[in-house]
């Protein structure tokens, strides 16, 4: 039962992203207004950690498992994706790189600006 009042939180919040989907004319996934939505609830206190935390682990765990149609749709889509094969592993590794740098250097200025403050950091 404990599981099911956090997901049913989780539903709740994607439902509404679900709605704020159809009524806003804006190109944002329903995922996004949901995941949105659950940070600001968080955030503001609207919704506790220990109401939903459970529940997330579990999605967090089992999420390699939801990549699997995604990959099974690639297979099907070979003979569309064969002819420019190389431009897209070209980009996805490029767009890895600069993810990845960036993320390095938000990360590395986070630490930075808080060492400057005086304070304390786990690494």
């Amino acid at each position: 039962m404990h599981y099911l009042k956090q997901f049913g939180i989780i539903l709740a919040v994607s439902f509404i992203g679900e709605i704020l989907n159809f009524l806003i004319d804006l190109p944002i996934p329903a995922s996004i207004y949901g995941i949105i939505l659950l940070f600001f609830a968080l955030e503001f206190r609207m919704v506790k950690l220990e109401w939903v935390k459970d529940a997330g682990k579990f999605l967090i765990a089992i999420m390699p498992v939801m990549f699997i149609p995604a990959a099974v749709g690639l297979l099907n889509a070979w003979d569309v994706l064969r002819p420019a094969l190389v431009a897209y592993v070209s980009i996805m590794v490029i767009t890895t790189v600069v993810v990845m740098a960036a993320s390095g250097c938000a990360t590395q200025a986070v630490i930075r600006r808080k060492e400057k403050k005086g304070g304390k950091t786990n690494g």
